[in-house]
């Protein structure tokens, strides 16, 4: 796709957005990142060191989960980056006399006018820059980061939200993404020069004289690295055959290239650029891969992988269409490293992830480290070499010796090894780990999207322990992100406002999937009570 057709599809899709905002079908977007942000500062305020506070000026650059993300044209505006990478510039600065600083970019709308704005301000603090020649996985940035041993990296890209946004991570010098201490103190520095300049659109105006990067290309060292942690031999032998699905994203000529390049038979689809993304967002749901399914099972293929817009995510299709969710291939892919790596090692997971794991870790006589959600939080445990791999229930996966940032294109492959070793569909390979861990576990995320007054509300109601809840006796309460419920029977419910999108998220974990779908219905029917 051109850049003019996607300047003309997003212009389009922005209108049309913003005339039905208030509409249940853009329900999903209905309050402005700018609310989300003032919600996430007042969240931050008691953490927020002194320092970091020495500027009470109201900021539009506010770290998420996952980096910053803002609407295109509303909040993700040239004003805002330049004043992003400014601060971001001045805390690398800071930390190193004379550092080097990889620029990346996804397929989304301007990406690449956003990345030549970053450049120029970079050099212009006198920061070695290096540009990425095309859209590049997250993952193939933060091998980089630690192949070049570089200072860190700012990465446009959005991840699996929809079309209308934008988005720039920041990774440090340990290839991982920025932890909060560091993003605080990027949203100090953005707050002092909006206090200094007085106009945020004013600020970091002067930077910037048409700079050039190196240009780099990460697709072959990265492929490379790929080799050295898949068993493509495996696959080989097996003939096995797969349909790669990158949803127009940076996966294209790398997830395919890796299994063609070694024999595998695959078909990839959806490779080309689409800002727009099939008018759907790059998420790898189950209904955005209806596609992928249609394709596994009229090409009679073994499985079906995926890859979102940045790549750091997987979906999985089995071989009968069932789209298989991330928490299920997480413990499957844990259980298949400690029997194929000999890896006697834990595993991570974050509070809002299935309990699977923690089972599977169990019958391998393995504890399982939990974290808040954000995949940062697992990336140091990565780095400090204490698990075999770290899993989020969004589709984030890595494992030992490899980056310490989501990696959707290694967790595909190893998905397609463990078939082809194993010689059994992804339903029989679940179920027969049911009967080795002893029972089943079915978990549910939804979406809830709310008013301000209903999210303070339920956040009001979840403060408060009680031994009983949804009719159901309480064993214990986690407030490790959010307020995670316990139940006498081994069941969960967890409540936690999202980091990446206005919206509250209800998790459950049951024993059937009958049991899940009638713990979300009275927890939803609690939630809106008020």
């Amino acid at each position: 796709m051109r850049l003019t057709d996607c300047r003309d599809g997003i212009l389009d899709a922005r209108t049309a957005f913003v005339s039905r905002r208030a509409g249940l079908e853009y329900s999903a977007m209905r309050h402005s990142t700018r609310e989300k942000a003032k919600g996430a500062s007042a969240r931050a305020a008691a953490s927020k060191p002194k320092a970091a506070a020495s500027a009470e000026v109201p900021t539009p650059i506010k770290f998420g989960t996952s980096g910053w993300r803002g609407l295109i044209a509303d909040d993700f505006t040239f004003a805002n980056v330049r004043l992003a990478v400014t601060a971001i510039a001045e805390h690398v600065k800071s930390k190193a006399k004379n550092p080097a600083i990889l620029v990346g970019y996804d397929t989304r709308f301007y990406s690449e006018e956003f990345s030549q704005l970053a450049v120029e301000i970079l050099q212009e603090h006198k920061i070695r820059t290096l540009l990425c020649d095309t859209f590049t996985p997250t993952p193939a940035v933060a091998y980089e980061i630690m192949r070049r041993k570089l200072d860190g990296a700012v990465n446009f890209t959005a991840s699996h939200n929809p079309a209308q946004y934008h988005g720039l991570k920041f990774s440090s010098a340990d290839a991982g993404p920025a932890l909060p201490e560091v993003t605080r103190d990027i949203e100090a520095r953005v707050a002092k020069l909006i206090a200094k300049n007085g106009n945020p659109r004013k600020a970091g105006k002067g930077l910037g004289g048409g700079g050039r990067a190196e240009n780099v290309s990460l697709r072959e060292t990265y492929l490379k690295r790929l080799e050295e942690l898949v068993r493509f031999e495996t696959l080989r032998k097996a003939r096995v055959k797969f349909v790669a699905d990158v949803l127009h994203g940076c996966g294209a000529g790398y997830l395919d290239r890796a299994l063609a390049d070694h024999g595998v038979d695959v078909h990839a689809m959806r490779t080309d650029r689409d800002c727009l993304f099939d008018g759907t967002g790059p998420d790898v749901s189950e209904e955005n891969l209806a596609p992928l399914r249609r394709a596994v099972t009229e090409n009679k293929a073994t499985a079906g992988l995926a890859t979102d817009g940045d790549a750091d995510r997987f979906g999985i299709i089995d071989r009968d269409g069932t789209w298989i969710q991330p928490n299920h291939i997480l413990a499957l892919v844990y259980d298949y490293l400690i029997e194929t790596r000999d890896w006697k090692m834990p595993a991570a997971r974050s509070v809002a992830t299935t309990e699977m794991i923690d089972a599977v870790g169990k019958v391998h006589g393995q504890k399982t480290h939990q974290t808040p959600v954000g995949f940062k939080y697992i990336g140091q445990l990565i780095r400090e070499d204490r698990i075999a791999l770290g899993g989020e229930e969004s589709a984030g996966l890595t494992i030992r010796g490899h980056v310490p940032e989501k990696d959707g294109i290694l967790a595909c492959l190893l998905v397609a090894e463990m078939i082809a070793a194993r010689g059994a569909s992804l339903g029989e390979q679940i179920r027969q780990l049911f009967k080795r861990v002893g029972r089943e576990f079915w978990p549910v995320r939804e979406n809830l999207h709310l008013s301000d007054e209903q999210k303070s509300a339920v956040l009001k109601k979840t403060a408060a322990d009680s031994s009983t809840l949804l009719g159901r006796k309480v064993a214990s309460v986690d407030r490790t992100d959010g307020a995670k419920f316990v139940f006498e029977n081994g069941s969960w419910m967890l409540l936690r406002l999202s980091g990446t999108e206005p919206l509250l998220r209800l998790y459950v974990e049951a024993e059937s999937a009958a049991a899940s779908a009638g713990l979300v219905r009275d927890a939803t029917q609690w939630i809106l009570k008020g």
